[in-house]
Formats: structure tokens, C-alpha cells, sequence
């Protein structure tokens, strides 16, 4: 096939990117620094980007010129890029603009309501914007089509090939396994985390915050950090790469590991191949695969003896009076000190599972119509005193607490227990492929798994699925062994449960 051609394509596909990283910008833009008075604009403005970007993707001129070349083209790589665009392009085209200007308006109404009510911490000021996107969310998946659940439509946008009776099999192990480790605990004696929740000025929290994304490779000249109510990563292309943060100031945790979770986000995403621009391979994998890199960092390395070694002393130097007396061993403790909560984000690697669970459960029902969204508050503190054993005193701490549903996000849940599998099992490969590993120290850990990940994962885009990919780095699919195998290690090391 000519050169010409396949140029004709990939400057077409560049022309669509531009739409939807301005659109991104767009979204970023609002949930950082949009003045209240713009929220009535920026709903039209995104949809907008939103509507022209499907049309440009999805006509019909462009479908037939990725046919043509796919009929000529060789190289392996292109193949790819033609086949994952016209997957792409089918689906999209069973959208009509109107739905898809619908579903952006919608998703800019959902996210208001949602500050708001988080502000008034009631839900019933979302619960109205919230129940016409479960409709139309219902109406998406009806459109795309599927076999078994009608969450299975949405789960394949997520992670290609995930189904419920898939998950349903994955959470019902890991559950039980979870709950033998819970057992095992119960009766040791409780960790002293309580240094971790005193004064910690935003100021001197954003600094230490900052320094820990340079040290995990995270390039703040092609990337910056906002607040933002709920942390998140944005891509705008490899060399625009954004993070946001929470702060409180009363809790060290919770800005540090989102700092961390947000910094694997954003490596990813900046460490992909740059020359392929608006093509599928310069897109990530997955979710799940997405997932795996942020928990990697934020658990694997982020909650590790070798983490608490290194900055320990620093953050002596900067909290003096809250920190001076405290050792590795006890910081190493106290951040992963397994105990029942509130708030996902905040959750210790053993109980995030059941949050997601929880999450799980509920979207199923909604997208099937056995739950209501005039029900769902209860359900949700239903659940989390059955599951967790832990009473939600307020919407603000439990149905509120997650973004993911104002945006529509209907299916990404599972896939920070999936990731979190998957990161278990890229890293044991990681640590067996390293020379040395555990004679390097933290920064120089940094810089091998950054550099590793690279090869394994960053530089294919979205070329294997996320069970494929799995494969070609460990040669095996998804085994959520590998995540149960640390987290015994590590509770063992904590509780002393050998």
C-alpha cells in the first residue's frame, strides 16, 4: 500500500485526537480552576468537541479508506493500528451524533450535581442527573449489543473481553481468599498508625509530594499537579500529561499515595510511543492494564520497607515534631495497616477489594433495573455495614465519595481489582527479570522498573489485550494468585501471621 494512504489515515486519526485531547483539556479545565459561572457553558462546549469528533471519526468515506489499506497493508504494526481503528469505528458508528452530544451534555450536568450534593453532602441533589445516566447508559449498552449481562457491553469498553460471569468468578475466589486472610488477623495485635493523622501543612504535604513524582521518573515538563475534589490523571497527548491531588491536612496518607497512584497514571501514559499519535498504538492497553501501572507504584513500591528507608529522613526534615521519632519499621506499619473503612482511595491493599465489590454489585443492579437509584444510598450502607462492618455516617463518606458515576464511568471499578492483579503479577516478573533487585535501593529501583515497564508494557499501546499482554510479559494470562501470594507475605510480615 502507498505511503500516501496510510499518511491520509494517520493525519485523519491526528485530526480526531486533537478533538478529543481539547475536549480532555476541557474536562481537566473544569475540575480544576472553571469559575461556577462557566459550568452552564462548558456542558454545550465539550459536547460539542464531542459531536464533531464522531462525525470526523465515524464517516463513512474514512471507514472505507481503513478497509482498502487493511486489504494491502504488511507491516504488523499498521495492521494493527487499521484493525483496532475499524473496531473502533464500528462501534462508534452505532452511535448517532445526537446520542453522543447527549451523553457529553448529561456527563457535564452529572458532575455538577455531583459537586453539589457532595457540598450539601446529600444525595438526593445527584440522585435525579445520576438515574438519566444509568438510562442512558442502559440505552448505550442496548445499542452496542451483548451476549450474556447487559453490564458486559460496558465492562468490553473498559477492558476488551471482560464479562460479569468472568468477574463474577474472580471476585468470588478473591473474596473468600480475603476473607481467610481477615481471619487470620483478627487477633493480632492492632498497628499504631495514629502519627500518620496529626498536623501536616498543605503546603509542606504538596512539596514532598511533588519530589516523590520526580523521583518515580514522572516528567513535570511535559506534566503538572492540581487539586482537584477527586485525584485523576489526563493525557493531552505523551508530552501533556496531567495529575491532580487531594489534600488533607490532617492525614498524611491521603495525598502521598494519590500522589503515587495519579504518578503510575501519568508514566504510563507519558511513556507511551509518541510517534504514533492518535493511533491505537499510542494509546494505553486497557484499564485494567491502566490500573495495574498506578497500583504497582502506589502498593508495590509506595508501601514498601524500601519507600520507608529512603524518605523516612525527609520527612523527619519536614515534620519534625509529628515524624522525628519514628522508625522505617513503624512507618512501614503504619501505612499498611489492614482495617476495615470508609473511603476507598484511602483503603489498605487487603479491603480495597471489598470496596470494589461493593461498586460492582451496584452498577450491576442499576444497569439491570433491580436497583433504583432512589434506593441506592441504602443498598450502599447496607452493604458497607454487611461487608465492611463499618456504619456510613454521611453520603459525603459513602455514595458520594467516587466521581467515577458522574462521568459515566460505568464498568471502570473492576478494574482497579483487576489491575491490582495484574500489577502483582507484572512486578513478581519485574523483580525475577532484574539483576539485583533487592540489593538496589528505592530511587535506583525506580529507574530499572520504570525502564522495564517500558519494554513490557508501555511501548506496545493498545497492540494485545490485556490477557494477551499478560502472556507476552509473563507467560500467563491474568492469575490473581500471584496478588493473593503478596498480600500473604506482606500480612505476614505485618501481623506476624506465619
Amino acid at each position: 500500500m502507498s505511503e500516501p494512504s496510510y499518511k491520509a489515515y494517520s493525519q485523519h486519526m491526528s485530526m480526531v485526537a486533537d478533538l478529543r485531547y481539547a475536549s480532555a483539556l476541557l474536562q481537566w479545565d473544569q475540575e480544576t480552576y472553571l469559575p461556577a459561572k462557566g459550568a452552564s457553558l462548558r456542558g454545550g462546549q465539550i459536547g460539542t468537541l464531542s459531536e464533531i469528533s464522531h462525525e470526523l471519526f465515524t464517516d463513512p468515506v474514512f471507514g472505507e479508506l481503513m478497509k482498502h489499506l487493511l486489504d494491502h497493508e504488511e507491516d504488523e504494526d499498521r495492521r494493527s493500528n487499521l484493525l483496532l481503528s475499524l473496531e473502533d469505528f464500528d462501534r462508534q458508528r452505532k452511535f448517532s451524533p445526537e446520542f453522543v452530544r447527549k451523553l457529553s451534555e448529561q456527563t457535564q450536568r452529572c458532575f455538577h450535581s455531583w459537586l453539589n450534593a457532595r457540598e450539601k453532602n446529600d444525595f438526593s441533589y445527584f440522585e435525579q442527573d445520576l438515574a438519566a445516566m444509568v438510562a442512558l447508559k442502559k440505552e448505550e449498552a442496548e445499542v452496542i449489543g451483548y451476549e450474556g449481562h447487559c453490564y458486559d457491553a460496558l465492562l468490553n469498553d473498559h477492558d476488551k473481553g471482560s464479562t460479569v460471569a468472568e468477574l463474577d468468578t474472580i471476585f468470588g475466589n478473591i473474596r473468600q481468599q480475603l476473607g481467610i486472610l481477615l481471619e487470620k488477623i483478627s487477633n493480632a495485635p492492632p498497628i499504631e498508625d495514629g502519627f500518620l493523622k496529626q498536623h501536616f501543612p498543605k503546603e509542606l504535604q504538596w512539596q514532598f509530594g511533588l519530589e516523590v513524582l520526580k523521583d518515580m521518573g514522572y516528567d513535570l515538563e511535559a506534566g503538572r499537579q492540581d487539586l482537584s475534589e477527586h485525584p485523576f490523571t489526563v493525557s493531552m497527548g505523551n508530552r501533556d500529561v496531567r495529575v491532580t491531588t487531594r489534600v488533607d491536612e490532617m492525614d498524611l496518607s491521603n495525598m502521598l499515595w494519590s500522589c503515587i497512584h495519579e504518578g503510575g497514571h501519568a508514566l504510563y501514559e507519558q511513556g507511551l510511543p509518541g510517534d504514533q499519535y492518535g493511533l491505537p498504538l499510542g494509546e494505553a492497553a486497557s484499564y485494567s492494564i491502566h490500573e495495574s501501572q498506578s497500583r504497582m507504584w502506589e502498593n508495590q513500591m509506595g508501601r514498601s520497607h524500601d519507600f520507608c528507608e529512603h524518605y523516612l529522613p525527609r520527612l523527619q526534615q519536614l515534620f519534625p515534631e509529628q515524624l522525628g521519632e519514628v522508625s522505617p519499621d513503624q512507618l512501614f506499619k503504619a501505612i499498611n495497616k489492614i482495617s476495615p473503612s470508609l473511603i476507598r482511595t484511602e483503603a489498605d491493599e487487603l479491603t480495597y477489594h471489598l470496596h470494589v465489590m461493593i461498586r460492582y454489585e451496584i452498577e450491576k443492579l442499576l444497569l439491570s433495573g433491580e436497583l433504583k437509584t432512589t434506593d441506592l444510598r441504602a443498598y450502599w450502607n447496607e452493604s458497607y455495614q454487611k461487608i465492611l462492618g463499618v456504619k456510613v455516617p454521611d453520603d459525603k463518606q459513602g455514595c458520594l465519595q467516587d466521581v467515577h458515576w458522574s462521568h459515566g464511568s460505568f464498568g471502570y471499578f473492576p478494574t482497579y481489582s483487576t489491575g491490582s492483579f495484574y500489577a502483582a503479577q507484572f512486578f513478581s516478573k519485574a523483580t525475577r527479570d532484574v539483576n539485583g533487585w533487592n540489593e538496589k535501593n528505592w530511587h535506583d529501583k525506580c529507574a530499572v522498573l520504570k525502564s522495564w515497564l517500558s519494554n513490557a508494557v508501555f511501548k506496545y499501546g493498545r497492540k494485545y489485550h490485556s490477557n494477551l499482554l499478560a502472556e507476552k510479559i509473563t507467560g500467563e494470562s491474568l492469575n490473581s494468585r500471584h496478588f493473593i501470594n503478596y498480600l500473604e507475605a506482606k500480612t505476614a510480615d505485618l501481623y506476624k501471621t506465619h
